[in-house]
């Protein structure tokens, strides 16, 4: 569907600016009004990931007078092969410091405007209250459905975008005029289904290809140009190379912006996404261990089996001494408690410690009672024990 622009234009244009924008404004559906009405847009990215680097980068190539920028995180080395607004010299800096920056020298005439702490219930509608348009970049389900329950309260669009591995997916949510985000997705996956980016990986270019698309979406609502993606969701598969579409309508018994909503105000998100299920937080209440504790029951030679949920290719990167690697997905099947030793204290890693805790939920309620997991997991083990091996 074709909507009104969101944004009205600006006054005018400096000569600076025709210069700059003129491959713009010779396109008859931008031109000098739709020139302006971007000069005139304020846009706020959430995050300044993989999404976020080309999508903060293209609109302000494009001339989106202000791009506010929430992100709390800081760079790091492992980001550099996809967020391609830092550089290595940016390693250890704000990661809003360092794509204000990039975004500055790539055109001055935006006006930037940092956010630099993690959103949340208490200050999302403040933020997005100041802004025309939201661009979601997150990579967890909790800030994503966050800034859909905000944007509908507000009445205000956002272009959503996904990513993993190969797979990228992206939509235009805007309840006035169609579904919103819960429409598609009434509820999260059940904690530790979906692996996130950090745990599964991502193509680096799939991250361009999206966060163009979500530019793209962007730059149309602002300027009332052409069809977004209001009511379509666009799915990418950059191994196959295919691009489809699913049609989405607004659901009327959605509990947000359906009919009669039983979402009305923020609630808690991280309750309600699970980032671990009340299982595996019971479970590691009083079994988890500490990569020191670790170290010195290996040291001490004490009896136990060391076991890794990862995946192969993770393994393959870095491991802690003496583990063996058993698969998540290979206890979930059941496949995995015949072979475990009865005479043996099991011990668990994964790489953070989410995995594992899942894994220790199993365990427990198979008779495993003294199993324990390593809080921090393998990168807990990197920086306390080995820091001269590699983390991802």
């Amino acid at each position: 569907m074709s909507l009104p622009p969101l944004v009205e234009p600006a006054a005018e244009l400096t000569v600076d600016e025709v210069r700059r924008y003129s491959r713009h404004l010779i396109i008859p559906d931008v031109g000098m009004d739709g020139q302006k009405r971007l000069k005139n847009a304020k846009v706020l990215f959430v995050g300044a990931g993989g999404l976020g680097s080309p999508g903060l980068m293209y609109l302000a190539a494009a001339g989106v007078g202000t791009l506010g920028i929430v992100e709390f995180d800081e760079v790091d080395e492992s980001n550099l092969q996809r967020q391609v607004i830092h550089s290595q010299a940016d390693i250890g800096r704000p990661k809003a410091e360092s794509a204000r920056d990039s975004i500055k020298g790539i055109n001055p005439f935006v006006n930037v405007v940092l956010h630099q702490e993690r959103l949340e219930a208490d200050n999302v509608m403040d933020l997005f209250s100041q802004y025309d348009l939201i661009v979601d970049g997150t990579d967890n389900f909790a800030t994503r459905y966050l800034v859909n329950d905000a944007c509908v309260l507000l009445n205000k669009p956002y272009v959503w975008g996904s990513i993993y591995r190969f797979d990228g997916q992206a939509s235009v949510f805007w309840s006035e005029h169609g579904p919103c985000y819960r429409c598609l997705y009434p509820e999260p996956p059940p904690p530790g289904m979906v692996p996130s980016c950090a745990e599964g990986g991502v193509l680096g270019v799939l991250c361009a290809s999206i966060g163009s698309i979500q530019a793209n979406e962007a730059i149309k609502l602002l300027a009332g140009i052409g069809e977004p993606l209001v009511g379509r969701l666009m799915i990418y598969d950059a191994l196959e190379m295919q691009y489809r579409q699913v049609k989405v309508r607004k659901d009327p018994d959605c509990a947000v912006c359906g009919e009669n909503p039983t979402v009305t105000e923020l609630i808690d998100y991280e309750a309600f996404c699970g980032v671990v299920s009340e299982e595996a937080q019971a479970a590691a209440a009083d079994s988890t261990i500490t990569p020191k504790q670790l170290k010195e029951w290996i040291d001490d030679g004490e009896n136990l089996e060391l076991i890794d949920v990862r995946e192969p290719n993770e393994f393959e990167i870095v491991s802690i001494p003496g583990a063996r690697l058993i698969p998540k997905n290979e206890f979930i099947m059941g496949n995995a408690l015949e072979n475990l030793p009865q005479d043996k204290k099991i011990v668990l890693n994964c790489k953070t410690g989410v995995r594992s805790a899942e894994v220790l939920a199993i365990l427990k309620s198979a008779g495993f009672s003294d199993a324990v997991h390593v809080g921090g997991g393998v990168v807990g083990w990197v920086n306390q024990i080995e820091p001269d091996k590699p983390i991802y």
